[in-house]
């Protein structure tokens, strides 16, 4: 039996020694684990009896990998490394038998073995380069060796998983097990050593499609396509050199890459995303074992671009949905436009035209309101306007069936107004998706002040399910991400009119590490959108406070940005590539003068200042506000969202490595010199004095 102290434990089965790890959760490979396997196979091997060893993984999965936390500690023998070298050399023949989870150092283990087996649930991974680093423990370089440099290559460089089938295709798996999968394996082992199989040693294969060509040219595609993060081209040198050089030179080369990569800024804040991500589906104030509405079906109310993105993902999830229109027309265009999207992913070789088939005939259309009164939760996806929401709300309050859920699909609007014309606040929940809905991986939840527990609960839970990145906020004008936003926007519309240029401005974004500047974003999502924002939002305007006067002006010159081809910038037919338009340039000097603001010369130090800076310090407002539960959660929304740099972690976290000292002297010279509007927040300024830090929120 295996225990907390030593959780690998042994049995013999008919001459077959069967180790099996026991650390809950996922058995991670920690130095615990790692010494237990290492003892295991030292008892193994001593015993005459065994002929053959299998590695299993007790409870839930095979392994989820190593245990992240040990990341920067001194290495503790044995490490991952040695042990998959033991095993690699051990001299009976080792198989391991994957069932679910088998990630990382979890498959590093596997690929260490002569011989892989794994039952229909298994799934396998390297998911390092997600985390800024490499497979650390020989899977660049025994990986390659078993299936073929490319292929290697696009599991190493996806970091996704792969199930047992696609496994057993690729040739990572030898053999899937049908029925239990440790007899399965057991009897494999037997037949192995009954065939006198040998040991076949990985490090001792060579490595197909070893052309440098191959090399060359993923290395074109992921300088583009990774835009300055490390780990994809280190994981691509690590194969080149599976490829041209001994395996154990290979194995030195990556543990020195893999050190290098560790060490990064990059990976410090990729693997605060990792955890960030896992911490955000926690709510603190509702218990882990809340009861769950069952969610069985639902409905959507407006076919859209938002609202047939949405259907697509209740779908994508296997769960019927039935979607609302007002009129025969709308609906049959609605659901063309679903239809076309999946047609476009089966065109491109990422979706089976039987799994389209499958997900269509999931997606029903109606025009009655009565007829989608059964669903278990409706999302409302209509305009973004507070009197037709009200009025849906209204409808859908008369409709729908006791117990079910109504969320509304805004992204600025007041939650609990629209829930005031329901008779049952608390059902009511903001469901804020991202688009294209199908694609983006963001869903803030945004709980009003009567959105009972339970819904909270199952709205978080319904996230993971459809596979979002769910990540609950509080009830004000933007919520998280859109609020913070804002606020950056209008220090880039202030900045125009000082004497910045649209081109300027979102130069210093890119370089930062975002695929656009606020300007190309506001083109490609239409400058109608922001406008309407800004005239709902000059409402509440301040006596004296400053407005984005030439981002008003733009638009109503009649550019609606890559709708019309004219925006911030013109753009040339069948082309998104943004051109500087002298025609702006005059409409922002223009209001310049009008403004009575003398045009200056703008440093790309003081865009980026007043812009980042803004944005943290609007994060540090939301968390002294309790709109966030933690800081992580505002760069989980940041990274998922709106595009900021993987590698600089999110907006807090950065602020965190800036340090929130030289964050608030700047804020402070900024809201005296250029825009009061930059006032450091009370959060800021007490972490700067105190030496704290946002993740000790």
């Amino acid at each position: 039996m295996s225990t907390a102290e030593t959780p690998v434990s042994m049995d013999i089965r008919d001459g077959i020694a069967v180790i099996t790890m026991d650390s809950p959760p996922v058995n991670a490979l920690g130095h615990a684990v790692r010494a237990g396997l290492m003892g295991a196979l030292e008892q193994a091997e001593g015993d005459q009896g065994v002929n053959a060893v299998v590695i299993r993984g007790g409870g839930r999965c095979f392994s989820g990998g190593a245990d992240i936390r040990e990341f920067g500690q001194p290495p503790a023998a044995p490490t991952l490394r040695e042990l998959c070298a033991r095993i690699e050399d051990f001299p009976k023949i080792v198989v391991a038998a994957l069932h679910s989870t088998a990630f990382g150092g979890g498959l590093e283990v596997p690929l260490s073995c002569h011989y892989r087996v794994a039952d229909a649930t298994a799934q396998v991974a390297l998911p390092e380069v997600k985390l800024g680093i490499v497979p650390g423990s020989g899977g660049t370089q025994r990986l390659p060796r078993i299936i073929g440099a490319k292929r290697a290559l696009k599991v190493i460089l996806s970091g996704d998983p792969f199930a047992a089938d696609a496994a057993h295709d690729l040739g990572i798996v030898d053999e899937i097990i049908s029925g239990d999968l440790t007899d399965g394996a057991v009897a494999y082992a037997k037949k192995l050593v009954a065939d006198g199989a040998g040991l076949r040693k990985v490090r001792d294969l060579s490595v197909a499609d070893a052309d440098p060509e191959v090399f060359a040219e993923m290395r074109k595609t992921w300088e583009r396509r990774s835009r300055g993060l490390l780990a994809p081209l280190a994981c691509i040198d690590c194969v080149e050199i599976a490829a041209t050089k001994p395996f154990d030179e290979g194995m030195a080369a990556e543990r020195d890459i893999f050190v290098k990569c560790r060490d990064s800024e990059q990976s410090k804040a990729q693997r605060h995303l990792f955890f960030a991500e896992r911490e955000a589906a926690k709510v603190k104030d509702v218990p882990k074992d809340t009861q769950k509405r069952p969610i069985n079906n639902a409905a959507i109310v407006g076919c859209g671009t938002m609202g047939g993105g949405i259907a697509m993902c209740f779908a994508n999830a296997g769960i019927p949905v039935t979607v609302l229109e007002t009129s025969d027309e709308a609906l049959k265009a609605g659901m063309a436009k679903v239809e076309k999207n999946y047609a476009a992913t089966v065109s491109k070789g990422r979706l089976s035209q039987d799994t389209m088939d499958t997900r269509m005939g999931l997606i029903s259309g109606v025009t009655e309101y009565a007829d989608i009164g059964s669903a278990d939760i409706v999302v409302e996806a209509v305009f973004e306007e507070m009197d037709l929401k009200k009025d849906i709300f209204g409808k859908l309050d008369a409709v729908m069936k006791p117990g079910a859920i109504l969320a509304t699909n805004t992204s600025t609007l007041d939650v609990d107004e629209i829930a005031s014309s329901t008779k049952r606040p608390e059902d009511v929940i903001g469901t804020h998706f991202f688009s294209p809905a199908n694609v983006m991986k963001l869903m803030e939840n945004v709980r009003g002040k009567e959105t009972a527990k339970d819904v909270i609960a199952t709205v978080m839970a319904l996230g993971k399910k459809i596979e979002k990145i769910p990540v609950l906020v509080g009830n004000c004008d933007g919520f998280v991400g859109n609020r913070m936003y804002h606020r950056y926007t209008r220090q880039a519309y202030f900045l125009l009119e000082e004497g910045a240029l649209p081109a300027q401005v979102d130069k210093v974004f890119t370089d930062f590490g975002f695929a656009m500047g606020p300007m190309a974003v506001g083109d490609l999502a239409g400058l109608d959108v922001s406008y309407l924002v800004r005239q709902r939002q000059v409402k509440n305007k301040k006596p004296g406070e400053r407005w984005p006067v030439a981002a008003d002006r733009v638009f109503e010159a009649g550019r609606k940005g890559q709708k019309n081809m004219m925006g911030w910038y013109k753009y040339e037919e069948g082309s998104r590539k943004p051109i500087p338009d002298p025609e702006v340039q005059k409409i922002i000097e223009a209001v310049s003068a009008e403004l009575g603001i003398e045009r200056r010369e703008i440093t790309d130090q003081e865009i980026h200042e007043r812009c980042f800076y803004a944005l943290i310090n609007e994060g540090a407002k939301i968390l002294d506000e309790g709109m966030a539960q933690r800081a992580s959660d505002i760069d989980t929304i940041w990274i998922n969202g709106y595009g900021f740099p993987v590698a600089k972690g999110g907006p807090m976290f950065h602020a965190d490595q800036v340090g929130a000292a030289h964050v608030y002297e700047r804020l402070a010279h900024w809201a005296k010199v250029a825009s009061p509007l930059l006032e450091p927040a009370p959060l800021l300024e007490k972490l700067a004095r105190t030496g704290g830090t946002f993740a000790d929120i």
